[in-house]
């Protein structure tokens, strides 16, 4: 068993500073780049990771992970998080969130089948999921009302 490498934080900043990548990092401090990855973690030099997992509360199969409504249920959490989403994937994600929406629909998911659209029942996730990014957005009022805003 092996020592524990040591990566001096002053020099990782240092070299982070100058657009080293993870794979350049490892080879320099003669760790792995998760090793990396940890150690950036750990100087508060890794951005923060997103949680989607509000926006997507089910366990996904892996053949709909890339799916538009999961892609978008995504992109509406990271808005909803602060996270830059290119201006045409916002489009796309509210759009889609607002046609459910304004239609009375709800998206379900299941495992076997994938997502689909459901008359909303009780409470509506779409509409909860959307109005955190419109919210986020400095958009007021209820998912079904606000028009999409070109600017950002």
């Amino acid at each position: 068993m092996g020592r524990k490498a040591h990566i001096d934080r002053e020099e990782l900043r240092r070299l982070v500073a100058t657009g080293r990548s993870n794979a350049e990092l490892a080879a320099h401090f003669g760790v792995t780049e998760s090793g990396i990855l940890q150690a950036k973690r750990t100087a508060g030099l890794a951005k923060p990771m997103l949680d989607h997992g509000r926006a997507l509360p089910w366990k996904l199969n892996r053949v709909h992970n890339q799916t538009g409504p999961a892609t978008n249920l995504r992109n509406l959490s990271a808005i909803a998080q602060g996270a830059h989403v290119p201006q045409a994937k916002v489009n796309t994600a509210l759009r889609w969130a607002r046609r459910l929406a304004e239609s009375g629909l709800d998206v379900g998911y299941s495992y076997e089948d994938g997502f689909y659209e459901r008359p909303v029942e009780g409470t509506s996730h779409i509409e909860a999921v959307l109005n955190e990014a419109l919210r986020a957005l400095g958009e007021s009022g209820s998912g079904t009302t606000t028009k999409p805003s070109d600017a950002q």
